[in-house]
């Protein structure tokens, strides 16, 4: 598809003589990348046996690599991996969170930052990972099950509403905003067909709204990283400028020592020291094209920060007495608490403040499993969360029963060992119920596929 004229106009305008190199580079194809989960168990046998010699490492973040992965192989299955254009994963690296903080992705679908930002955060303190779209919210939070996450909460909120829950409450706010697209052109066909010369304008007057709540979450001195998918200077070097203008930031200076990259263009905003800000051009970087920029809040305290702390819903005694068989449970990480809904118990984390009972959420941490007459049963996202596969009893499943295990077929297995975890290749993809040498298949149904031994391979 042929570029628009306009936007060629524009680019020739603001590129020069570099714009036939930029224009030459969206006829390109694009690049595909993907992420290791380190957290999960034995990740590094995994990457060795997998990926190391069969995928090239991408740039832009540690456990990155350059290509494609299949989303029914056992790898995805498991979230061992997590498909993402690779430049985009340069915007979590930026972001810098560390174990221990309060972050907000918010505006987190399909969920690739946030895994991201979990990883880094060694899947500690608290990370909120917000989507206006509810259908999008579902999305992520089926990969944020996948990527086994314990301290992410899921939310399904405009901005404005997050603000009323959460004033000066994050250490890192990272706004991925809705943009005009144009650094995804030869990706996806359909933003380029979109575009018009009013789009960024359209776009950046929604940007500024956003940014407008997620100042008012910010701590004193925290950082607001931000990003988008576009070259428009609307978007980008002038929506940090009026950053900097309107609520007192200051630009971070971002420090890419070894990743390609380019710095934003001090001509193409107001204010100074906009070249400490990072554009990924397709003609000198490898991926589609991006901006971001690192900021930090002015340290005197704009809103209130007096909070009180959540209110759990405890399991009563009897539903505690229904987790005797399941001896990690009494082992909880103290940084997380039960809480029951409507019979389900979910492991949430303790740093969740009064008001977000007030939260419309997909997924309030980790869902540990259901409480039903007489027992309990532990749910798949619990599976996904395991990290030291030797708490349970396992059944490592052949290739054949990998197949029939994805696709909700029960499993001949000798013994009647009840509750057990599944792994294939020390991976662990689930729960089964041992009886009288069968075990039953919990694998949702959601998922369920028709798999074959082609899918085995990345």
């Amino acid at each position: 598809m042929p570029l628009p004229p306009a936007f060629i106009e524009k680019y020739q305008t603001l590129l020069g003589s570099e714009s036939e190199a930029f224009f030459h580079a969206l006829e390109q194809d694009s690049t595909s990348g993907f992420r290791l989960n380190p957290l999960k168990p034995n990740a590094e046998t995994v990457r060795d046996e997998w990926i190391t010699d069969h995928f090239p490492n991408s740039p832009y973040a540690t456990n990155g690599y350059l290509g494609s992965i299949h989303g029914h192989t056992p790898l995805h299955q498991a979230g061992y991996v997590y498909s993402q254009e690779p430049s985009a994963s340069l915007v979590a690296t930026v972001a810098q969170v560390q174990p221990g903080e309060r972050v907000l992705d918010l505006c987190a679908a399909p969920g690739g930052k946030t895994t991201q930002l979990a990883t880094a955060m060694r899947d500690q303190g608290l990370l909120v990972a917000n989507e206006i779209v509810p259908k999008r919210a579902r999305i992520l939070s089926e990969n944020v099950e996948r990527w086994g996450l314990t301290h992410t909460v899921v939310t399904n909120h405009a901005p404005e509403e997050l603000a009323r829950i959460f004033p000066a409450f994050f250490d890192c706010i990272v706004v991925d905003a809705p943009c005009s697209g144009e650094g995804m052109f030869r990706k996806n066909p359909t933003a380029q067909d979109e575009w018009t010369i009013e789009t960024p304008e359209m776009c950046a007057t929604r940007q500024r709204e956003i940014l407008q709540e997620a100042v008012k979450m910010l701590n004193p001195g925290g950082r607001l990283v931000y990003s988008t998918c576009t070259f428009a200077p609307e978007e980008d070097e002038m929506i940090v400028s009026y950053l900097v203008q309107e609520n007192d930031f200051q630009i971070d200076r971002i420090d890419l020592a070894k990743i390609p990259h380019s710095h934003g263009r001090s001509e193409w905003g107001t204010v100074d020291h906009l070249e400490e800000t990072i554009r990924l051009w397709p003609h000198r970087s490898p991926g589609e094209g991006h901006f971001m920029a690192r900021l930090i809040a002015p340290t005197v305290a704009q809103y209130s920060t007096k909070r009180r702390p959540f209110r759990a819903t405890k399991p009563t005694s009897e539903q505690l007495a229904l987790l005797k068989p399941f001896p990690a449970l009494l082992a909880m990480d103290p940084t997380l608490q039960y809480h029951v809904i409507k019979q389900e118990l979910w492991a949430i984390p303790t740093d969740l403040p009064e008001t977000a009972q007030k939260l419309r959420v997909k997924r309030w941490g980790l869902d540990l499993g259901t409480f039903k007459k007489g027992r309990f049963e532990p749910n798949f996202a619990w599976a996904m969360s395991i990290k030291d596969t030797a708490e349970w009893p396992t059944v490592a499943l052949s290739d054949e029963e990998w197949i029939q295990y994805v696709h909700g077929d029960a499993i001949a297995h000798p013994g009647n060992a009840g509750w057990l975890l599944l792994t294939y290749h020390a991976m662990p993809v689930g729960f089964g119920k041992q009886t009288q040498n069968l075990i039953k298949n919990f694998y949702p149904k959601g998922l369920r596929f028709m798999a074959s031994p082609d899918h085995l391979n990345p």
